[in-house]
């Protein structure tokens, strides 16, 4: 029974996690250390792999509706390989820190960063976009035949996808609600077109996060080959899913599970 629950859970991790841009393992990582907690030993996963199979499975994920995002023509490239040109790194130093952490100090700060996604995604409608002088301009015709004008200055987007990076590759999840977001209301980019974007650098980050996290042997291949498949699936689900209908319930389900989710892992840091 477990088993299938952990299929299914990638599947629904895979979608969820395409069509917002987020990745998915603010799912995966606090789901399977809940599984360790009331299977009774047997599924026993650690933090230190939980994030390592949450990171192997958002390449599976994020590679899935990268490929659907591009045959819709909104991923940005160019401006993700420079922002990954920070997270990269980011996602390096953040592995490393991940094995420093006990069980309690990791449930107390995933749960933190729950409580913080869970208002970014309460407030992102209702951010008003900032007027910067950008280095970088880009257009991009929306398929309404509408023409958006967004852009970034380099240094401020590297700072930012570092920070992302680490983070991501810290607590397995992604990245993507922090890096949506910030495109969205610091960068004016089209929210279709971040989306995209964030999941192509999101595969990226998700690649050095994982490949170091496999040196330093916190990946269990068993449990990650069972939920990549529908990862795979749920990745393109979602992408397809993201030009069909409004997310705005979608994104009121999110909240409610973010913060169910924050008060387990607090309180089992407790």
């Amino acid at each position: 029974m477990e088993w299938i629950f952990i299929a299914f859970l990638g599947v629904f991790a895979g979608t969820i996690g395409s069509l917002v841009g987020l990745g998915g393992g603010v799912f995966i990582v606090p789901t399977l250390l809940f599984l360790t907690e009331m299977t009774s030993g047997k599924i026993s996963i650690s933090p230190q792999e939980a994030v390592g199979i949450s990171l192997f499975v958002i390449i599976v994920t994020a590679l899935s509706s990268t490929i659907s995002y591009k045959k819709q023509n909104r991923v940005d490239f160019q401006s993700g390989l420079l922002f990954f040109l920070a997270s990269g790194p980011g996602a390096i130093v953040g592995a490393y820190i991940t094995g420093l952490l006990d069980v309690k100090s990791f449930n107390i700060l995933f749960g933190l960063l729950l409580l913080l996604l869970f208002f970014i995604m309460m407030k992102r409608d209702g951010f008003k976009k900032r007027e910067m002088k950008w280095s970088v301009v880009k257009e991009y015709m929306g398929q309404d035949g509408i023409p958006y004008k967004y852009g970034y200055r380099r240094r401020v987007a590297l700072l930012i996808s570092f920070f992302v990076g680490m983070i991501s590759s810290m607590f397995g999840i992604g990245g993507g609600s922090l890096m949506v977001p910030a495109m969205v209301v610091l960068f004016s980019f089209p929210p279709h077109v971040a989306t995209a974007t964030s999941m192509f650098i999101i595969l990226l980050s998700a690649l050095v996060g994982s490949l170091t996290h496999l040196l330093i042997g916190s990946i269990n291949w068993m449990y990650a080959g069972i939920l990549a498949p529908g990862a795979w699936i749920g990745g393109r689900l979602g992408a397809y899913l993201s030009g069909k209908f409004s997310a705005k319930g979608l994104v009121i389900s999110l909240q409610i599970i973010l913060i169910v989710l924050a008060a387990k892992m607090i309180w089992s840091g407790l």
